[in-house]
């Protein structure tokens, strides 16, 4: 089984990005304005960080707008290899954005939360390139749509992943103690933290060495 592939979240500057790319990262996160969480950036320093982003490592724009127009006007401001929807698209055009972005992958979060969690992954994973399951609920007056801290319940993300035919990334309370307990249930494509790697909201080093250390 080949080495779980790991995004680090929240980043919020070049620096951190080296940084976090230096101690094994293969993804970053680069959160858009939001309802709530942690790590927002304006779209220019998105767009600054993605562009110096060596490849092969995907940079993920997250973005909180619910309509295909939406994300791909949000998408041309910073030009990142990937598109994290946290929320639900609301018009399901995700075909619109891929004629627009032929590029681009697109990644839909699943906030799990029952087992209709499980039927909406089954049915969005025919539509995207990959699902990320997480601990928000965007059901609240002030959605929460990642950036909790918090896990969800990993049998239902296992019955998710053997039930699509996608990448699946695991998020949501992610870190050095549970990430293989974690990997051993799921077994996710990938994994996704910001917080447990995190010291006052600035990426901790000891903490990445410590996780990267870990993880088996």
């Amino acid at each position: 089984m080949p080495k779980t592939r790991v995004k680090i979240c929240c980043i919020s500057s070049t620096d951190e990005a080296k940084l976090a790319i230096q101690y094994g990262a293969s993804a970053i996160g680069l959160v858009g304005k939001m309802p709530s969480g942690p790590g927002i950036i304006d779209d220019e320093l998105i767009h600054q960080i993605a562009k110096s982003t060596p490849p092969p490592i995907a940079t993920f724009l997250l973005t909180s707008e619910t309509d295909s127009n939406a994300i791909i006007a949000h998408h041309k401001k910073v030009n990142t290899s990937t598109i994290q929807i946290v929320d639900a698209l609301s018009d399901r055009q995700y075909h619109l954005i891929k004629e627009e972005l032929p590029n681009v992958k697109l990644v839909q979060v699943i906030h799990v939360l029952d087992e209709k969690s499980v039927d909406e992954a089954i049915e969005i994973s025919k539509l995207v390139d990959a699902i990320l399951l997480d601990s928000g609920n965007p059901n609240l007056a002030t959605k929460v749509l990642g950036g909790t801290g918090k896990t969800h319940n990993w049998e239902l993300s296992k019955k998710i992943r053997e039930n699509i035919d996608i990448p699946v990334f695991l998020a949501g309370g992610i870190n050095k103690d549970n990430v293989n307990q974690a990997i051993e249930i799921v077994q996710p494509f990938g994994v996704d933290l910001c917080s447990s790697v995190r010291t006052n909201g600035q990426l901790d080093e000891s903490k990445l060495d410590a996780f990267f250390t870990t993880l088996i």
